[in-house]
């Protein structure tokens, strides 16, 4: 009765992008385990000098019809877009290295899909407290929160095609301005507050702080790309959540970020792709990155 109620079931392409994840990557692994079927488990590792192929690579050998992992350099949006070519899925459901999920989580983006076609669910901050309190800054197009990171998040394949995928230029933000692409061209985010994921926080103030500095950076690029979107914050929510110490220095941070990227950007900024070549057939377009960029572009999410 059970695999006949998975025959049913559109099939999910679970795609992960890594690089020295092997403290977490075995937690986030196990725990797709436990998910509903029918699904597939796609993990894309940025060359890693750690032990995160070979565990990505135990469980494709362990679990060959369910696990693939390859290699694939190049920031977030190169590797995610190369593992949804690689993937076989109706849907894809975005998930990072340094989150495990609730065995629930594929059970709820289905339902969250009978409704839209993208959908993201609640991401849970675990570790330091202080760190997982803070609120995300938010950004609305249209009416709706495109700030939903992809470390919990999933799309209907064809929707995901016809927007070319993630844009490979960005360092970070490649999931904000994903979904923004989507809804200017209509398409709903829904939000599923079961499709639960834990989020490992970084584990100290300097880590912490480099992510939001590299999330500022991300979001000069969002303008330099889709035009000035500050009247899409709200900035009276912006100013009253910054409660604390940490979240000011947080602020901060990602405005060092932000300038930083208006100072040393020139001849490099993002102008719109169009939609026809955005993204070449099976190779995403090269990042043009600094060194300095690279160094992050594996860095912190959204």
């Amino acid at each position: 009765m059970g695999s006949s109620a998975a025959q049913t079931r559109p099939f999910v392409s679970v795609v992960i992008t890594v690089k020295n994840e092997g403290r977490h990557l075995r937690r986030l692994l196990e725990s797709l385990l436990a998910q509903e079927e029918p699904y597939e488990v796609v993990v894309v590792d940025a060359l890693s000098t750690d032990a995160t192929f070979a565990i990505a690579g135990e469980f494709a050998a362990r679990y060959p019809e369910r696990f693939h992992a390859f290699q694939r350099f190049g920031s977030r949006g190169i590797g995610r877009n190369a593992g949804v070519g690689a993937s076989k899925g109706e849907f894809v459901a975005f998930i990072d290295g340094d989150c495990f999920a609730d065995s629930a989580w594929l059970h709820a983006l289905r339902e969250g899909f009978a409704t839209s076609d993208i959908v993201a669910g609640t991401t849970v901050a675990v570790g330091s407290p202080q760190y997982g309190a803070l609120d995300r800054v938010e950004l609305f197009r249209r009416g709706s929160d495109v700030t939903y990171p992809s470390c919990n998040l999933g799309y209907r394949r064809a929707r995901f095609d016809e927007l070319r995928g993630f844009d490979p230029r960005f360092i970070t933000a490649e999931d904000i301005d994903l979904n923004l692409r989507a809804v200017q061209h209509g398409a709903r985010i829904f939000h599923h507050p079961g499709a639960l994921v834990y989020h490992a926080m970084r584990p100290n103030l300097i880590r912490f702080l480099y992510q939001a500095f590299w999330n500022g950076y991300g979001r000069k690029q969002l303008t330099e790309k889709h035009g000035t979107l500050w009247g899409s914050y709200r900035v009276r929510r912006l100013v009253e959540t910054q409660r604390t110490v940490i979240a000011w220095a947080r602020l901060v941070a990602a405005l060092a970020g932000y300038l930083t990227r208006v100072f040393t950007g020139a001849g490099r900024r993002l102008s719109p792709v169009p939609a026809k070549s955005a993204l070449p057939e099976g190779e995403p377009a090269s990042t043009g990155a600094t060194a300095a960029e690279r160094a992050g572009a594996r860095g912190p999410g959204s």
